[in-house]
Formats: C-alpha cells, structure tokens, sequence
C-alpha cells in the first residue's frame, strides 16, 4: 500500500511539471523519472532521477542551492554502473512552511530549463551573425 502511494505522489511530481511547461511530454516516458525516496523529514527529502549522471546533477544542485529557501543540495551517483542520480534538499526551517523540497526541486528545474533556453538561443544569434560574415 505505502508503494502506491508513493509512486502516486512520484506521478503527481511529474504531472505538475508538465502543466508548467507543456513542451516537455513527460507522458511518453512508461517509467516514472524522479521517485521520493523514503524516510526523510518535513523540510528535507531525497530524490531518484532515472537515466541522468553528472552533466544534470551539477547544473541543477547549481541552480537549486541559488533558492534562498535552501540549506543543503547535494547529489551523488551510487555506482558507476547503475544509471541515476540520488538528491537531497534540505530547506531552511523557517521556510518550511512555504517551501517543500519537492518545490525547489521542481523550481530548479525550471530554472535550468529557462537558462538552457537562453544560452541556445545565444548561440543560434552568434552562429547566424558569424555565418553571414563569411
């Protein structure tokens, strides 16, 4: 029972995602790609992120750890051989109540996606302008 709960909060993470940002089709995917991991606090909780390795965890605890809400963003992969990440968020205390992990999260990743964003269009101006010098 208490699996199913959690692999309906792990839907209700992705779901959320997609309305913020409908371009990303989160629903293609029959796996779930970031599962709570269990035993942790109220103002803290790891996270699984299937089929992702340093090039994501670095950017996004970047970008997490730049939320005044939180304390403590760190990730780490278990094995070389296994193909995810493990994340824990720890927020503040005093924003507890306005703050879950789950929220910074989900914040980070947005924020990773606007800049990801940015930087590709960026570079499709330099390339063009460089193009048309030649």
């Amino acid at each position: 029972m208490a699996d199913s709960a959690n692999a309906r909060q792990d839907v209700d993470m992705v779901d959320s995602h997609q309305e913020r940002k409908p371009q990303i089709n989160c629903q293609k995917y029959e796996e779930i790609l970031i599962k709570v991991l269990p035993g942790e606090g109220p103002g803290c909780a790891s996270f699984e992120i299937k089929d992702e390795d340093h090039t994501l965890g670095n950017a996004l605890r970047y970008m997490i750890m730049k939320n005044p809400m939180v304390e403590l963003c760190g990730y780490s992969i278990p094995h070389p051989s296994e193909n995810h990440l493990n994340m824990r968020i720890q927020i503040y205390p005093e924003y507890e109540n306005e703050c879950r992990p789950v929220d910074a999260l989900m914040k980070g990743l947005d924020d990773l996606y606007d800049l990801c964003e940015v930087v590709q269009e960026k570079f499709t101006e330099a390339r063009d302008k460089f193009g048309n010098k030649m």
